[in-house]
């Protein structure tokens, strides 16, 4: 899918255009839910997402980023969603959800999810509202550092 706006800028969902540096930079270092995430880590969570890209008219470089995890059936999951800090006040963001909406329109998906500190009038504007039922939701939040926990017989 690729999208331009009326000021030029580009929306393409195509993976082999994410700047993979500039993204793990942006999340590694200026995202407070991504703080020191590894760069192994992003190119991972990339090559099994639905990858949202925001790209100058100019010189094609990318201003933002977003990305989904999906069955394509049932549910997504809207995360790790950034717009460089320079080019902020400009409506990318609020673009970049309405974008990610319209895409996954056509899958019918029963659940379309996200969490956000601060950008709740961001993603109202796209559709999102919070969720109806919390005490419904359940969580494991893995610790900073996990491990992959081997079978002690085998070595695996």
């Amino acid at each position: 899918m690729i999208t331009t706006r009326a000021d030029g800028l580009t929306l393409d969902t195509d993976p082999a255009r994410i700047d993979l540096d500039r993204v793990h930079h942006w999340l590694s270092t200026d995202a407070f839910w991504a703080l020191g995430r590894s760069r192994e880590t992003v190119a991972q969570s990339i090559a099994h997402s639905l990858v949202f890209g925001v790209y100058t008219p100019d010189t094609a470089e990318q201003v933002a980023f977003a990305r989904v995890v999906t069955d394509y059936a049932t549910f997504g999951w809207l995360c790790d969603v950034y717009v460089a800090r320079e080019s902020r006040g400009r409506g990318i963001g609020t673009w970049l959800a309405d974008s990610v909406v319209a895409a996954l329109a056509p899958y019918r998906l029963k659940r379309l999810m996200l969490s956000t500190v601060d950008a709740h009038e961001v993603y109202a504007r796209a559709g999102f509202s919070a969720v109806s039922e919390p005490e419904k939701l359940m969580l494991i939040t893995a610790p900073a550092t996990s491990t992959v926990p081997t079978d002690s017989a085998t070595g695996g």
